[in-house]
């Protein structure tokens, strides 16, 4: 009896635990969600206070001063091209290296998980010298490429651990039937991939969706504008529209937010096992 207290009580006690702990990763939504739908002057007057009136409004202005269909559009495309690419090319690459397990593959494989340690920050200006040589610089193609040169090292380390889980007699068996090696990759092995392939994209999206930086060095026309970057046309050298930055945000991060709660569960499964089994 005493047992079963203990073991109710540490349960309770750790369930109180987990909402403390989502309620605090949920109060940087309050204030972004409360302080976008007041005005300039209670937003600064009291920024955790609930709104007096929701200024919906703000929204419409927002929606308007940052043209949000057309960023939404090359967000989107931005988005989906890298993701697949990366996705489908990772893998591939992955695969070879598993596969064919010789001293130059565990060479490259080392040199791709080496590229995940280098800052950003220190290859920005070569990134840009050579984007300019190749006539990729303000154009969403040319995001495109960035990003996958700049993904791929995490997106090989992450399939390069969950190839191993695959069972090589079943490619085997698809050699015996006469398939070749693209067959066998896009047939056999690529269907297997499907928990890791969709972790790999939903990482990938939360990243090129919400990034700024990169997007900032290679677009500089208005019309080839990303969210992240629309959003920042409200923060100003002496000027800050907090009023409407704040629903700016609000539209942004919904869109992810939403892909990422319908597809989180794939995250765990694939991490799980191409770590556990690889």
């Amino acid at each position: 009896m005493e047992v079963s207290k203990k073991y109710r009580f540490g349960t309770l006690a750790t369930e109180i635990v987990m909402v403390v702990i989502a309620l605090l990763f949920l109060i940087p939504f309050y204030f972004l969600f409360v302080n976008s739908v007041k005005t300039f002057g209670d937003l600064l007057t009291n920024a955790a206070s609930w709104p007096k009136s929701f200024e919906w409004h703000n929204y419409a202005k927002a929606w308007d001063m940052t043209n949000f269909p057309t960023a939404f559009k090359n967000s989107l495309i931005v988005t989906v091209f890298s993701n697949l690419l990366l996705a489908l090319f990772s893998a591939m690459a992955a695969y070879r290296m598993v596969r064919h397990n010789s001293r130059f593959n565990r060479f490259l494989f080392a040199v791709f998980v080496a590229a995940m340690v280098i800052p950003f920050q220190s290859i920005m200006i070569p990134l840009v010298k050579v984007m300019s040589s190749l006539g990729l610089m303000n154009s969403i193609p040319g995001l495109i490429v960035s990003y996958l040169g700049f993904g791929v090292p995490l997106s090989v380390f992450l399939f390069h651990g969950f190839v191993k889980s695959i069972p090589l007699e079943i490619e085997e068996a698809a050699r015996v039937d006469g398939t070749n090696t693209y067959g066998t990759f896009f047939r056999i092995v690529l269907p297997l991939l499907k928990p890791m392939f969709v972790t790999v994209i939903i990482l990938n999206t939360l990243w090129i969706w919400n990034d700024y930086l990169l997007p900032s060095l290679v677009l500089q026309s208005a019309d080839l504008r990303t969210i992240p970057i629309a959003t920042f046309a409200f923060f100003g050298q002496f000027t800050k529209q907090w009023d409407l930055a704040l629903p700016a945000l609000v539209l942004g991060i919904l869109p992810v937010i939403i892909f990422f709660l319908a597809m989180q569960k794939y995250i765990v499964e694939g991490i799980t096992q191409g770590a556990v089994k690889g």
